[in-house]
C-alpha cells in the first residue's frame, strides 16, 4: 500500500480467523500482497450509487488496487481455506481476480446488500460479517484436512510428507488444496512464509536473521522470494515506497 494511505482492521466477529479490515485510498495504487485469503470487499468507488461489491482471490503476486484518494473500501477477509464456504465457488476459479459479487451470488441479493451499506445505518463491516454468518451456518462443515496442510507447509513440511500426515496421495491434496486455497501446497507455503518474514523485517528484525527465522536457505532466497511475490525489493517495500 501507499505510505499515505490510511488502513484499519480488526478480528471479525464470526470468527474462523477473518478479519475486517477499512482501507482508505492515499495518492497512487494501493500495492496489496499475496497472503493466501478471499476477500469480501465494498468499494464506494463503484460504478453505481451504491459503491461496489466485489471478491478478491487468492493472489499469488502483489495486486496494485486503483482508487481516487480518499475513497474508502471495507472487507471482509477469509483466513486462508474459509472463504470458498461462504462464496460457494472453488478458491482457484478466483486466483489473481477480482470479481463482481453478482456474478457469484444472485443480482437481487447483492443490491439489497449495496444498498444497506451505502445507506449508513449499519457499519459496512458489520454487514458482511452478517452475510457471511448466514452462509457459514448452512455451508458443509470445513475439510479435516485443510488445517493439517497450513501448519505443514507452515513448518516447511515437504508435500510428501504432508500427504502422508493427512492420508492423502500427493494428487489428491494438490486437488483440495486447489479447491481451499487457490493453488497447491507449494505456492501456500511460499504465500505464508512471505507474510511471517515481513511481520519479522516490522519489528527491526535485520533482514538476515528475518531469513533464518521465516525458513528461507538465506538472505539471498528471502529478497529472490520477496521480489517475485511483491514486485518489490525488502527493503522499499517495508518503507511504503513500492506501490
Amino acid at each position: 500500500m501507499s505510505a499515505s494511505s490510511e488502513y484499519r482492521e480488526r478480528n471479525a466477529l464470526i470468527g474462523h480467523g477473518a478479519v475486517v479490515w477499512t482501507r482508505t485510498a492515499g495518492t497512487g495504487p494501493q500495492r496489496v500482497l499475496p497472503d493466501g485469503c478471499t476477500d469480501l470487499i465494498w468499494s464506494e468507488a463503484g460504478p453505481g450509487p451504491d459503491g461496489e461489491l466485489l471478491v478478491a482471490g487468492p493472489d499469488t503476486r502483489a495486486h496494485l488496487a486503483p482508487g481516487a484518494p480518499g475513497t474508502r473500501a471495507v472487507g471482509l477477509r477469509f483466513a486462508p481455506g474459509t472463504g470458498p464456504a461462504v462464496l460457494g465457488v472453488p478458491a482457484h476459479e478466483l486466483r489473481d481476480l477480482r470479481v463482481p459479487l453478482a456474478a457469484l451470488w444472485p443480482g437481487p441479493e447483492v443490491r439489497r446488500l449495496a444498498e444497506r451499506i451505502a445507506a449508513g445505518q449499519t457499519a459496512a463491516g458489520r454487514l458482511l460479517e452478517e452475510v457471511a454468518f448466514g452462509r457459514l451456518r448452512t455451508a458443509e462443515p470445513p475439510d479435516p484436512v485443510l488445517a493439517a496442510i497450513v501448519a505443514g507447509v507452515s513448518r516447511g513440511t515437504g508435500v510428501a510428507g504432508i500427504a502422508a500426515a493427512v492420508g492423502l496421495g500427493e494428487r489428491q491434496l494438490h486437488r483440495r488444496s486447489l479447491a481451499a486455497f487457490g493453488y497447491g501446497p507449494k505456492t501456500l507455503g511460499r504465500v505464508l512464509r512471505l507474510n511471517r518474514a515481513l511481520d519479522l523485517a516490522r519489528t527491526g528484525l535485520p533482514f538476515a536473521e528475518v531469513a533464518a527465522t521465516a525458513g528461507y536457505a538465506d538472505q539471498a532466497h528471502l529478497a529472490r522470494d520477496v521480489h517475485a511475490l511483491a514486485g518489490v525489493p525488502l527493503g522499499p517495500l517495508l518503507r511504503g515506497s513500492g506501490g
